[in-house]
């Protein structure tokens, strides 16, 4: 038997950009006192913002008559943010790299972790000496380039190699199990309870009903049962085909089609439908299907219907819609806002 092949790797995606910070007046700024820093205009690498912390006469009183250097983050951040970077001087189309005693390749060094405000720099990057002998200072200016890589995250990445694929035997359908109860509530096979909404009777399965909504269980099995001794449910203030799209979703998880002109409205009666019956992922499938049909002729019914039944996210919406003065004065004029206020 032929041994098996695989390949992996560690995959570190970065984010690379690179700042230029022009020193114009050299030698003017060396008779700053040790310590005292000058900052670059903040600039974005890897969606951080960066500022580059130049000192003229060392950062301490032992860099003094260097030039010290620092990279810094320029935001408080709630993790770490790991970056390389390095300083090089700028000489027309091309940078020079200078770390004190050699010259090494750009962003080899190894990464750091910037916490929030965090810096790390060199205290002695260039000896004043060494820089008025290069040929970098010209015109008693010069300018730093800093190149910046940040690591957005670290992956594994793995699969087999082209020519050895991984056979695949078996393949699982998705589920089908809403299609299943949905079936049986069609069909009323072992139904042992029957309900009656708008003038219409619903054949359908304790277990099922108990198993989905609290309310439905304290009334078929809890202290709460209702119903005549002929196992009938009588649903008062509910109209039939609510009703029957609400059983819909308790056996199939999801609202039966409806027409397009009808939707809203009957949105809004299975919300009411869903905060009675405590069935929360209906409520807010149904929030999310009213956000759609907010307008002037609408926002004040759903805004009352929102308050109502607590509907925080549909009433963000009502609120963001009347913030536009225009969209207000109309609802305003509107026959429900003052039934609503």
């Amino acid at each position: 038997m032929s041994p098996t092949a695989s390949a992996s790797a560690i995959v570190a995606e970065t984010s690379r950009g690179y700042h230029h910070l022009k020193i114009d007046g050299y030698s003017s700024l060396k008779g700053l006192p040790v310590g005292e820093r000058l900052s670059s205009c903040p600039f974005t690498v890897g969606g951080h913002r960066w500022i580059i912390n130049y000192y003229p006469n060392g950062d301490r009183a032992e860099s003094a008559g260097h030039i010290s250097l620092f990279l810094a983050l320029d935001e408080n951040v709630a993790k770490e943010v790991t970056a390389r970077f390095e300083f090089g001087f700028q000489a027309k189309k091309r940078t020079l790299f200078f770390v004190r005693k050699a010259k090494p390749a750009p962003l080899t060094q190894a990464a750091h972790g910037f916490a929030s405000q965090g810096t790390w720099g060199y205290t002695k990057f260039v000896q004043w000496s060494a820089l008025e002998r290069s040929k970098h200072l010209k015109d008693d200016s010069f300018t730093i380039r800093c190149d910046v890589v940040v690591v957005n995250r670290v992956r594994i990445k793995g699969r087999p190699k082209e020519e050895d694929p991984i056979p695949k035997f078996v393949k699982v359908p998705p589920s089908d199990l809403n299609q299943h109860l949905g079936s049986l509530l069609l069909a009323e096979r072992g139904a042992d309870v029957v309900f009656e909404a708008g003038g219409e009777t619903f054949a359908a399965h304790r277990c099922v009903l108990a198993a989905r909504s609290l309310v439905f269980s304290a009334e078929l099995f809890g202290s709460m049962k209702e119903g005549n001794t002929d196992g009938l449910v009588r649903i008062d203030d509910m109209e039939a085909q609510v009703f029957k799209a609400l059983l819909c979703f308790v056996y199939t998880d999801k609202l039966p089609e409806m027409k397009k002109e009808e939707e809203d409205v009957m949105c809004q009666h299975l919300l009411v439908a869903a905060d009675k019956y405590n069935m929360e992922r209906m409520k807010l499938i149904c929030e999310d299907k009213l956000c759609g049909y907010i307008d002037v002729g609408t926002v004040v019914n759903i805004l009352a219907l929102a308050e109502l039944h607590h509907c925080h996210g549909l009433k963000r919406a009502c609120v963001d819609f009347l913030s536009s003065p225009g969209n207000l004065r109309a609802a305003m004029d509107s026959d429900g806002f003052e039934h609503l206020l």
